[in-house]
């Protein structure tokens, strides 16, 4: 695991009439502070990449379909600098998974469905100076696979 990054497990508690499932409490180890709560959707065959912040933590729960969210360390003199890492959120795995400032980010959607991403970031998004660096989805400067390969 990239050095930084929780995941932290969800509980669907489930009766007849459907499921109700915590994300984020502000009683959870993982929780720091609320900056806001948005929702991203990822359409199948398309990816939302890289983009890394300089302040905010990211909280990711993908609440509809399933999503591969890449990682890649770029923080100089993090011990996993370089890295990268793939995990699956979602339906099939339900978990938040805490991104920190410094390691990039992106996500697609995996299957033939559309996925709905909750994220609760440590910071509101400042419109007049915002806090992210931004690099296209298929840079040769991270070396990660977005292509779902058979095993």
């Amino acid at each position: 695991m990239i050095e930084g990054v929780k995941v932290k497990r969800l509980t669907r508690h489930v009766d007849d009439r459907g499921y109700v499932m915590e994300i984020l409490r502000d009683d959870d180890p993982i929780f720091m502070k609320f900056g806001q709560v948005y929702v991203s959707a990822c359409h199948p065959g398309i990816v939302k990449a890289w983009h890394a912040h300089q302040k905010q933590y990211d909280h990711f729960c993908v609440v509809s379909g399933n999503a591969k969210v890449g990682l890649y360390d770029g923080r100089e003199g993090s011990p996993t600098h370089g890295q990268t890492e793939s995990v699956v959120l979602g339906e099939l795995n339900p978990v938040v998974l805490q991104i920190p400032p410094g390691v990039w980010h992106g996500m697609m959607a995996l299957g033939n469905e559309r996925c709905l991403l909750v994220n609760v970031p440590t910071e509101h998004y400042n419109r007049a100076d915002p806090d992210e660096l931004r690099k296209d989805a298929y840079t040769d400067e991270i070396p990660f696979t977005w292509e779902v390969k058979g095993r």
